[in-house]
């Protein structure tokens, strides 16, 4: 195998100045860095990842802790989002370290705390924010990185990119009163979550401006899984005055209420329009087609990761909090065509 003492010979040079070369110092000459990298080129040298870490006191990990209490990983946003961690930190010559823990629990805080005692990662990305998250609190605290896929109503600073759900389903509510729903339902998430509270207020402002009466019956706490928004469908159809229309915090809840639709004999679509958000690909197959706001949890999360490795590098960032639209994307659902 050839070593680094291999190429310093080739070349003449000592093997501190050949490792500095290949590792990026600046008191090597550009000239002399280029021959050092032809020559290890040439020779077919491999530099060894773990003495370069250890050179360099980096893991070249990050970290990603799966806020989950059930089967989150077959959640299709989890999925997209953990392909665009593990795509992007391999575009950087990172690596992804995966993991999963209920949320809030001492088992989370235990993970959290271990990785950054052993230096396992470099940082972290955290997802799925509560309104009072003690992630980025304890992060923040202990001044370790990381970056957030939306944010938390502690008073931290720290780079995030969200989605403007608010917005997004405000615009939803007006898409379905355009279709001449008026008996508008939503089954949300747990309340513990920013995405409920800016999700909720979306929806009420939407019916605020379509002049329609809020009304608490209308409204089902789900658990953001596809059984959690069957059993809030099947209670919401089952109301002496049934909704015409029901809005999912995301698409696994409103693919749960197209099930209790269907399964109640309804034709979704025509009498009774279902709409949802992420915009995975799995809302493209139901059936019908489901009427969604889009995230693209994979191109977020690979912004996520850049964000985070130029704070690891400690570079400034122009954009610090990123704040994105989510597109509608109408399907047949809601009587698209």
């Amino acid at each position: 195998m050839v070593t680094i003492r291999d190429v310093a010979k080739k070349l003449g040079l000592s093997i501190t100045t050949v490792s500095h070369a290949l590792n990026g110092f600046d008191d090597v000459a550009e000239d002399t860095r280029q021959r050092v990298i032809e020559a290890a080129r040439e020779l077919g040298y491999v530099p060894s990842r773990a003495a370069r870490q250890l050179r360099r006191r980096k893991a070249d990990v990050i970290g990603y802790i799966l806020p989950a209490s059930g089967p989150h990983f077959t959640d299709p946003f989890f999925s997209e989002f953990i392909a665009g961690l593990g795509d992007a930190a391999s575009a950087h010559g990172c690596d992804l370290l995966v993991s999963a823990a209920a949320p809030d629990t001492a088992a989370e805080c235990e993970i959290y705390e271990r990785w950054i005692r052993s230096r396992v990662v470099d940082g972290f990305v955290i997802s799925r924010m509560r309104l009072a998250d003690w992630r980025a609190a304890y992060l923040s605290r202990v001044g370790f990185p990381f970056v957030a896929h939306g944010h938390t109503l502690l008073p931290l600073d720290y780079p995030y990119i969200e989605l403007d759900s608010r917005t997004g389903f405000r615009r939803l509510v007006a898409h379905l009163v355009e279709r001449g729903h008026r008996r508008i339902a939503y089954v949300g998430a747990p309340s513990n979550l920013t995405l409920q509270a800016d999700r909720l207020a979306g929806y009420q402002a939407g019916l605020a401006d379509a002049g329609i009466p809020f009304d608490e019956a209308l409204i089902e706490e789900g658990d953001l899984t596809r059984a959690g928004g069957y059993r809030a469908g099947l209670r919401l159809l089952a109301l002496p005055q049934p909704p015409t229309a029901v809005i999912g915090a995301n698409d696994l809840t409103a693919i749960g209420v197209l099930h209790a639709a269907h399964e109640r004999g309804l034709h979704v679509g025509r009498e009774f329009a279902v709409a949802g958000y992420d915009g995975t690909e799995d809302s493209e197959h139901t059936q019908p087609p489901l009427t969604t706001l889009r995230q693209s949890a994979y191109d977020v999360a690979q912004r996520l990761v850049d964000m985070l490795l130029a704070r690891i590098a400690g570079r400034e960032l122009a954009e610090p909090r990123l704040i994105l639209e989510p597109e509608l994307i109408v399907r047949e659902s809601t009587g698209g065509e």
